[in-house]
């Protein structure tokens, strides 16, 4: 592909800001803070790429000329944390660049999320000049820097961007180019916000929220407090004769009331039999969950300045994935289907929004890399792949949704979740709070017997003294026989699924031996389209998921008396194992099937955004039907690093997004 840009600027802006009560700008968001009628650049500092010439001050009263001087649409734009410097340039300026390159999106992706890459670290790791301190004597100032101020921050400004330039240089070598379009991609979701939000609906979403959340409390004759509070809370439910539930923590091994929305104690309350109970507990959520009504305060916020900035972490994860962006105040990787917030996201007026989902993309990535030909051959069929393989776990030929609704369910948990070493325990106690966001659930004597668990199984699943601590710890309101009964068919599912997946069972035991012979020894091994070496698995876009500083403990259980081997790595000591690795190159390999089509589809519309595995395409009204079939066939060309895998996509269209695919 040619380069869409002819020059590249290094640029850095310094601007107006304020820690004290007068101005506030250190509690603002970046879209808040650029777009607050107070904001002022002092100034900029910038040099032409790989020039020796020094990097050049141009003050705040010249900034408008020096953008009339540059050909934008041929430039391309170098700097570290480039969301705020090009936020600036297009909100501010009215200066769209023609491509996007930030130090700082690079060096989370080489160096990792938890290390930190400030230019201040970046500097340190390359043994360049100290990053210096000029900005101080700035602070609260809005009317005018006095001269001597300004020098310093001139001086202070033109070395950040000569850091810039040195470690932009060090970090592009080799940098694969599809990578550095994804970021350019990333950056132009937030800087050139297109998306529309409805403030109608926002306002109206709010007030009837509001006014369902008095009605619920004023029917219960209870305050918000009495509700937010532990203690208060847990006195209502004595005054109803509930004891309050509880579970030993984490943190201090003591025990605390269990009254979080995760908790398994807490949903048998709130799905139980008792209907004042669970009224309670459904008030002490609209209480507590405060997510969605300040989501949707702060996009009737947005609203009111502009367009809605999509911000999103490129390689925010270890796999690559995005993640929200740190300090943007709005996660728009969590927004619920169906939920007003989404449906409140419209295209500019003259358009829709083409969104398209890869469909099970990580079963499919996990079978083909386990070269697991049965379950593949059923993706290939076009069938429903969880009721084809609920027939093969269960032997049931011919089972349905329809036949089988239960067994195609818990067909559906295990090739979902279950296909990264998940144990029966984890398992278990995930289903009784809701798996994979799914209503929670308990398994019951009929169904287990369903599932063809046996008393003899039982018997000898209740002598093993690991079975019982475990049982012990998981939360739950039933009695003990029947968590016993939940809990062995809960291993019954796990036991068909490693006994059917034999593929993937052979793939994690790959993956724990590659752990200390490549990632630890060093010992280079090669599967399909990834690279295990040590401390990095390299995946098919060229980047790597990171396993830095690998340690190793080796130890004999106290009660299996077998030999166990505990991984950890970084600073943070996180432990590793098979599952865990499975989970990741999994995830990586998907993340670079969803952002190859991602780049395919950028060549001809703009996408503003994305979800998971989902991409949200910009496409004018009177080119929507092609362009609906258009984006689905970019999302499932079959790779080049992966032959034969059978990909699938759906979607839809329509001017919000939320009813896009509905």
């Amino acid at each position: 592909m040619t380069a869409p840009y002819d020059r590249i600027i290094v640029l850095d802006f310094e601007t107006a800001w304020g820690r004290g009560v007068k101005l506030g700008f250190s509690c603002q968001t970046n879209e808040e803070y650029v777009r607050d009628p107070r904001f002022k650049a002092w100034g900029l500092s910038w040099k032409d790429y790989g020039s020796d010439e020094p990097a050049v001050w141009v003050t705040h009263k010249d900034l408008p000329e020096f953008m009339a001087s540059v050909d934008w649409s041929r430039t391309a734009v170098v700097a570290q944390n480039a969301l705020f410097d090009v936020s600036i340039l297009e909100w501010v300026y009215d200066v769209h660049p023609a491509f996007i390159f930030d130090t700082l999106s690079m060096g989370r992706a080489l160096r990792g999320v938890e290390v930190g890459n400030s230019l201040k670290k970046l500097a340190e790791m390359f043994g360049l000049p100290p990053k210096g301190d000029g900005l101080s004597p700035s602070e609260n100032i809005l009317d005018a820097l006095p001269p001597d101020v300004e020098r310093t921050l001139a001086d202070y400004c033109c070395h950040d961007t000569w850091l810039c330039e040195q470690i932009f240089k060090r970090l592009v070598v080799g940098y694969p180019a599809k990578e550095l379009r994804l970021i350019d991609m990333t950056l132009k979701m937030y800087t050139r916000a297109c998306l529309l939000l409805d403030p109608d609906m926002l306002t109206d979403a709010i007030l009837e929220e509001k006014e369902n959340r008095e009605a619920l409390l004023q029917k219960l004759g209870v305050d918000e407090t009495a509700l937010a509070s532990n203690p208060q809370f847990a006195e209502l439910l004595n005054t109803l004769g509930v004891v309050p539930p509880t579970k030993i923590s984490k943190t201090t091994g003591k025990e605390t009331l269990a009254l979080a929305k995760n908790d398994a104690l807490f949903q048998a309350l709130l799905n139980g039999e008792r209907e004042d109970v669970a009224l309670l507990c459904e008030a002490r959520l609209k209480v507590k969950s405060t997510t969605e009504r300040t989501r949707a305060q702060r996009f009737l916020d947005i609203s009111q300045r502009g367009p809605l900035p999509v911000p999103l972490s490129y390689y925010g994860a270890l796999s690559g994935r995005w993640t929200a962006s740190k300090g943007s105040a709005i996660n728009m990787q969590n927004l619920k289907r169906g939920s007003f917030l989404r449906k409140a996201i419209m295209a500019p007026e003259g358009y829709q929004l083409v969104v398209g989902d890869l469909s099970q993309i990580e079963p499919r990535v996990l079978a083909w890399l386990a070269d697991y030909e049965e379950l593949l051959d059923v993706f290939r069929s076009g069938g429903d792949p969880y009721a084809a393989f609920g027939a093969q776990m269960f032997n049931i030929p011919g089972l349905s949704k329809e036949s089988h609704p239960d067994l195609r369910q818990s067909a559906k948990s295990a090739l979902l979740g279950c296909g990264y070493g998940l144990g029966w325990a984890a398992f278990a106690s995930q289903l009784l709070v809701g798996f994979l966001g799914a209503p929670p659930q308990r398994y019951d004597l009929a169904f287990a017997k369903k599932l063809g668990v046996t008393q003899a199984q039982a018997e000898k699943f209740l002598e093993w003294e690991v079975n019982a601590e475990k049982l012990e710890a998981i939360p739950h309101t039933c009695t003990t026989k029947e968590l016993v009964i939940h809990c062995l068919a809960a291993k019954a599912i796990i036991d068909k699924y490693r006994s059917t997946a034999t593929p993937v069972v052979a793939f994690w035991e790959m993956c724990g031996a590659l752990i200390e012979e490549s990632l630890y020894k060093g010992k280079e091994y090669k599967h399909k389209c990834l690279t295990f070496r040590k401390g990095e698995i390299v995946l098919p876009s060229g980047m790597s998921l990171l396993y830095p500083d690998l340690h190793v403990r080796r130890y004999e259980d106290e009660k299996t008396k077998k030999s166990q081997v505990e991984w950890t790595y970084g600073e943070n000591k996180t432990k590793i194992y098979a599952g865990k690795i499975t989970n990741n190159v999994t995830q990586g390999v998907a993340r670079c099937v969803m952002t190859d089509g991602m780049l395919r589809t950028a060549k001809r519309y703009f996408v503003a955004g994305t979800v998971h595995d989902e991409q949200i395409v910009v496409v004018p009204d009177a080119e929507v039907q092609d362009a609906k079939t258009w984006v689905l066939a970019q999302m499932t060309v079959e790779p080049a690093y992966m032959p034969g895998i059978p990909l699938d996509a759906d979607g839809g269209a329509h001017r919000r997004y939320g009813l896009a695919k509905n």
